[in-house]
């Protein structure tokens, strides 16, 4: 594996990197002209298969699969050359053009690097870099760069970062947690006068904002953690599934409690 180096003149290993670009580059070309699957792709037929690549290489970071990650990442690159194929293709942009645009904005948004701004922790970065985006896009809004189709809890994080980087947010922790609270008896006074389905979704929602915001506030990351309880419970429920196989019994015909059993030998085997 490369070290890091200050520049490329001090990586023995640009050259091959360079190489290795190209080659999948041609590739590419040579897939677009003669390959018939790959001759009638268009942006939105790729739009899908790249999201689920995307999830496939979530999947490989969270299990820490380290190998597979260098596949997916491969993966992903060789979408990121299929569109910019298809655009080049359109007269729309090219390869050069994304990786000089990136260039571009790296360059101007880490002026602290390139320039005479002084940052010197990871928040400040951050700060700056949002400042700069909000005048770059021109939005009216700060929440503007939020993609609308983006999963509703990773969206609940992205805003509230966003809110709160304009000074928009609590000043204790204990605070942030009363909210959580007042949440909670709203929706479950709701819950108890009501079978209003509309009325209750807008009650939960608030509760699992709040929530989202709290962990947020306490540094925690709530998509990793539901993650990780996501997968927690997999594990516990499959082991119920195998344990009860080798018993020779099926779930449906179990009681709650002989179920609750083998859960809690789960547990007792994970922790």
């Amino acid at each position: 594996m490369d070290k890091y180096y200050l520049s490329p003149s001090e990586d023995p290993e640009r050259s091959k990197k360079l190489a290795a670009f190209d080659r999948l580059l041609t590739i590419m070309d040579e897939l677009r002209t003669q390959c018939p699957w790959d001759k009638e792709q268009t942006f939105e037929s790729l739009r899908y298969l790249t999201l689920e690549e995307v999830y496939e290489l979530s999947d490989a970071i969270l299990e820490k699969d380290y190998p597979a990650l260098e596949k997916e990442l491969g993966d992903l690159m060789l979408h990121i050359v299929f569109y910019a194929r298809i655009g080049w293709e359109q007269q729309l942009f090219d390869i050069a053009s994304i990786l000089t645009a990136i260039a571009e904005k790296l360059i101007h948004r880490h002026p602290h690097i390139y320039g005479d701004v002084e940052a010197n922790s990871a928040s400040e970065v951050k700060d700056n870099w949002e400042k700069i985006k909000l005048k770059e896009k021109a939005n009216s809004s700060v929440l503007g760069g939020v993609p609308a189709s983006l999963p509703a809890l990773v969206k609940a994080i992205r805003m509230q970062e966003k809110a709160a980087g304009v000074g928009f947010d609590w000043s204790k922790k204990e605070q942030v947690w009363h909210k959580v609270e007042e949440e909670l008896a709203e929706f479950k006074a709701e819950a108890e006068r009501s079978d209003d389905k509309d009325k209750l979704e807008e009650e939960f929602g608030d509760v699992l904002f709040s929530l989202v915001n709290y962990a947020r506030f306490i540094g925690l990351n709530p998509e990793n953690a539901l993650e990780r309880t996501n997968r927690k419970f997999r594990e516990r429920f499959q082991y119920i599934e195998q344990a009860a196989r080798k018993q020779g019994q099926d779930l449906h015909d179990m009681t709650l409690t002989e179920m609750d059993k083998l859960w809690e030998q789960a547990k007792n085997e994970k922790d």
